[in-house]
């Protein structure tokens, strides 16, 4: 028997996961054609180029991404020569990541495009619904979710 009091397209997990696939697929398409990249290891190579040398764990907290896919990622990036791995001098089991001129030079590419991509995707936007979408989903991606049930 169908749930008529539930609208799963008006489900807001299930909306910002449509908007946020379709959103993502032509930028997808550049970079694994251009790079060969999943999702993972793009979004690795950026925080490396936003924020320069960082650990695993430290892009995993920032990224909100599991060890394991990390953990992969940079292996694959790596593999390319576009990241350098450090064994920490005080903890051998830290390694501190870094891109390599051929990963800056990725990054510095990828960049330029997702910044026209992103302009052509809110190019229907008006400034002041720019940055409301903007800040509120920056809200509803730190908001606390404990005690929930």
């Amino acid at each position: 028997m169908p749930d008529e009091n539930f609208d799963l397209t008006d489900f807001l997990p299930y909306l910002l996961n449509q908007a946020a696939e379709s959103s993502s697929m032509a930028f997808q398409q550049i970079y694994k054609e251009r790079y060969g990249m999943l999702r993972t290891e793009w979004r690795v190579l950026f925080h490396l180029g936003l924020y320069g040398q960082l650990t695993a764990s430290e892009i995993g907290q920032r990224a909100k991404m599991h060890k394991t896919k990390i953990s992969r990622a940079v292996q694959k990036l790596t593999e390319r020569r576009f990241v350098t791995r450090a064994r920490d001098a005080g903890d051998r089991r830290l390694e501190h990541l870094t891109l390599t001129p051929a990963g800056h030079a990725a990054y510095a590419d990828l960049r330029g495009i997702a910044q026209r991509y992103d302009a052509a995707l809110t190019a229907d936007l008006g400034a002041a619904e720019r940055d409301a979408l903007r800040k509120l989903l920056a809200k509803l991606s730190t908001a606390s979710r404990a005690g929930f049930t």
